[in-house]
């Protein structure tokens, strides 16, 4: 039986795809401490602007970006040939497991250091106390953790109902209409969410600066999500190469009838 489970190809497929999403998830989570220009990436110097009253404003991002629009694009890979039950289940896989993962952060965190040689052992290249350095990397303040997480499922299950709506629709047609639709939409609620109880609840923002920030935050997803819908073909061509057209097909079908059955 584990043999039989091990060779079969749907089975290959729902663990590669599960864990690329649990991992790009958790990775996402722990590197959303450092911010970046976006302008410079590009070579171009930052130029503030005003919004809602907001001045000073720039494409300042966190690099937890970086790495969430590929989260949606998985997202949709598994809705289209799994179904919604599929991506709740692993969401919450996702979810359990960054908790877990900030719960060894804290410990990690609280355990005394080795003051002898560790705590001063990068002075050379400008850290000069690496238990301050490990504490602000990865001890995040509680309310952008509920935040971060709230948002992600709350997104998913926005992005999962609305690649339905528009699946039922178009039925197996029209890949980067649901696609694109639902994580232009998903993203735009992830991106207020967070803000809202990490920043407006969490530390007394006003909302002028929620939605400033909220919306500079959302024109690079929706960006994104543009940019790489041509990715979503790739890996649906790549996966009827792997399964083969006929079993591709019978699982998008059987995705489609379990969502239409709910």
């Amino acid at each position: 039986m584990v043999s039989r489970l091990l060779n079969d190809k749907p089975t290959k497929l729902f663990v590669v795809l599960s864990a690329f999403f649990v991992a790009n998830a958790l990775i996402a989570e722990c590197i959303g401490g450092k911010l970046f220009s976006l302008e410079k990436v590009f070579g171009m110097q930052p130029h503030p602007f005003s919004l809602f009253g907001e001045s000073g404003l720039t494409f300042t991002l966190t690099c937890g970006v970086l790495l969430w629009p590929l989260e949606f694009i998985m997202t949709d890979v598994v809705n289209e040939y799994f179904g919604n039950k599929a991506v709740t289940r692993i969401s919450w896989i996702a979810v359990g497991l960054i908790s877990y993962a900030f719960l060894m952060f804290l410990l990690a965190i609280r355990v005394p250091p080795e003051t002898s040689f560790w705590t001063g052992s990068q002075k050379e290249i400008g850290v000069p106390d690496m238990q301050a350095a490990f504490d602000s990397i990865f001890g995040q303040s509680m309310w952008i953790i509920v935040g971060s997480l709230t948002a992600f499922l709350v997104s998913q299950v926005v992005d999962v109902w609305i690649f339905h709506r528009i699946k039922r629709v178009t039925g197996q047609k029209y890949v980067w209409l649901r696609a694109t639709g639902s994580t232009i939409v998903s993203q735009l609620v992830d991106s207020f969410i967070v803000l809202f109880i990490a920043f407006k609840i969490g530390k007394g923002w006003s909302y002028q600066r929620v939605f400033a920030i909220g919306l500079v935050n959302y024109c690079y997803k929706f960006t994104m999500a543009v940019v790489l819908t041509p990715l979503i073909y790739v890996l649906e061509s790549g996966i009827e190469r792997f399964l083969g057209h006929e079993l591709s097909m019978r699982l998008k079908n059987s995705a489609m009838g379990q969502d239409e059955a709910q």
